[in-house]
This record gives structure tokens, C-alpha cells and sequence, in this order.
């Protein structure tokens, strides 16, 4: 068995150099991306004038991240599926279909903590 490649800065830096491409095409690529970018944006906007506590913004960041992790995952899994074949492979089919119920359920439960989290706050208001 081959030893593991030995550690460097140089070579933990460059794995943060392919993360940053990864995210950056991840980014520029997939409208879903865009669709999570459109709530992002309000979201954070919200909690940044509704003022909410530093408790409030971890169940924020928290949400948001379940939400871009999870969809990021599935464009992963999506593009080795279609690396894998073009045709139809069901067993393919499944996995993405598992991933993009994933991003779902993510998505429900952001939005889920989103409102608990942000509710309070505009009820506030009035």
C-alpha cells in the first residue's frame, strides 16, 4: 500500500484554490444556484434591518447553508451521473432523484426556520 501524500501548506492552499473554481462555476452554471441566490439575498436583507439577535443569525446561516450545501451536492451528483452516460440508466436516475429531494427537504426546513426565526420580528414591528 502507498503512504498518503505528505502534508503542505502549499498543496491545503491549492485545495482552497479548486474549491473557490468549484464554487465560482457552481455559481456562474446552474440556475437553481440563482433561484437560492434570489432568497439568500431578501433573507439576509430581512435580518440585517429586522436587527436580530447573534442567536437568530446562527439559525439564518445555518438555513442558508443547508440550502446551497445541499444543492451544490446534487449538481455534483447530477454532472458525474451525466458523466457516467448520456442515456437513460435508471439506477442514475434514482440517485439524482434522491438528490434533488435532498435540496427539497432542505429547502422546506430553511424555510421553516426562516419563518420561526424571522416572525417574531415583523410581529414585532406592528
Amino acid at each position: 500500500m502507498s503512504e498518503p501524500p505528505r502534508f503542505t501548506v502549499h498543496s491545503r492552499a491549492r485545495s482552497f484554490v479548486f474549491a473557490f473554481h468549484g464554487w465560482r462555476r457552481f455559481i456562474a452554471t446552474q440556475h437553481n444556484a440563482w433561484v437560492h441566490a434570489a432568497a439568500t439575498v431578501p433573507v439576509i436583507a430581512a435580518s440585517i434591518l429586522l436587527g436580530i439577535s447573534a442567536a437568530d443569525w446562527r439559525w439564518i446561516v445555518l438555513a442558508i447553508a443547508l440550502v446551497w450545501i445541499t444543492e451544490a451536492l446534487n449538481t455534483a451528483i447530477e454532472q458525474l451521473g451525466d458523466a457516467i452516460t448520456t442515456q437513460r440508466e435508471p439506477r442514475i436516475g434514482f440517485a439524482k432523484d434522491i438528490a434533488a429531494g435532498a435540496v427539497l427537504v432542505g429547502a422546506i426546513a430553511a424555510a421553516a426556520i426562516g419563518a420561526l426565526t424571522l416572525a417574531p420580528y415583523f410581529i414585532a414591528m406592528l
